[in-house]
């Protein structure tokens, strides 16, 4: 099968690109590096027993004549090309913007004319301000003012799933909807805001641990190879497309006691420093105080279960941060 993945060079596309690589399939990436790294793909460029079926391309899925072409060719689209994490969103707003709704729409539009399966990555930050857990698919959407830029992000993503829907009501475009909560694993960065790597990062260095805010909002990881295995499998189902599914893990967790756990497994003499949210990201900011995803409705249909323990997954990104030569400094 030949495969488009869109934002490949990136941190979850690379390893979904890898995954694909090792299945038998022909992987075509495009990705402008704004985010992605193709450090990401070394290994990949470099094993020759994949390297002939994978083809780079680095450019902007705004550009129409790369993107046409690369639809035109493959069987299916994985659209994980967006302007990400909370940092790079509230610096880029407008850029963000653009990406994340006229990208989407073209790979959309794209996909309609060659009748192309896509899916598209969406994320947790739909949902906005709720605190009841689990969120589940058809949960009511709370958001802040537009003041709040932190919400744009947010509000941009929702609008590339309003797209997807339509077109898949109006002129049957098999779109899948996938809403990822905190994915984290090796080649991730805190560069954008992520908050594991960053944490290792700052721990490893014996630099203070920042956590922002009190440290009692809550959140669940999912390991990314988990992630990787229920796209592939959401692609392949045939009732998939038309609907939106929850992705993530179920160990909820708070930031605080996630920097305590970090803290313990690097042996890091780091202390704990708690930032406040205006300090850290301005007046444009306002965060999510508990984000658990409902999985009954993947799970019923592809059997997904987050097999990734959040031990297992720190113990990645620690162990990925050591064996790199340098480790990265804290943003």
């Amino acid at each position: 099968m030949r495969i488009l993945i869109t934002g490949g060079a990136g941190f979850i596309g690379s390893h979904l690109t890898e995954a694909c690589l090792h299945r038998g399939d022909e992987v075509y990436i495009i990705d402008d590096l704004s985010t992605g790294s193709m450090a990401n793909l070394a290994s990949l460029q470099s094993d020759p027993a994949v390297k002939d079926r994978l083809f780079v391309t680095v450019d902007s899925i705004l550009n129409t004549e790369p993107i046409l072409e690369l639809i035109g060719t493959c069987d299916v689209v994985f659209h994980l090309a967006a302007a990400v994490g909370v940092r790079y969103i509230l610096e880029n707003p407008l850029e963000s913007i653009q990406t994340n709704i006229q990208g989407t729409e073209k790979i959309l539009r794209l996909c309609n004319k060659f009748k192309k399966r896509v899916l598209i990555a969406s994320t947790s930050e739909v949902y906005g301000k709720h605190l009841h857990a689990p969120l589940v698919e058809t949960d009511n959407i709370i958001y802040g003012p537009s003041s709040k830029f932190r919400w744009s992000y947010a509000a941009a993503k929702l609008m590339d799933e309003f797209t997807a829907l339509a077109y898949h009501r109006t002129n049957g475009l098999p779109a899948i909807i996938a809403r990822l909560f905190n994915t984290v694993g090796p080649r991730q960065t805190g560069t954008y805001g992520m908050v594991i790597p960053r944490f290792v990062s700052q721990a490893l260095a014996n630099q203070p641990i920042s956590v922002y805010g009190d440290g009692k909002q809550t959140r669940t990881f999912t390991y990314v190879n988990d992630v990787v295995h229920a796209l592939m499998a959401l692609m392949d189902h045939p009732d998939a497309p038309g609907e939106v599914f929850n992705i993530g893990g179920t160990e909820e967790v708070s930031i605080l006691t996630l920097a305590e756990k970090i803290k313990t497994q690097t042996h890091s003499g780091s202390p704990i420093e708690f930032i406040p949210y205006t300090r850290a990201f301005g007046k444009d900011f306002e965060d999510m105080q508990r984000r658990v995803p409902g999985i009954d409705k993947i799970r019923s249909l592809i059997g997904f279960e987050p097999v990734t323990g959040l031990e297992r997954i720190l113990e990645s990104v620690i162990e990925d941060q050591k064996n790199n030569t340098m480790v990265p400094k804290t943003p």
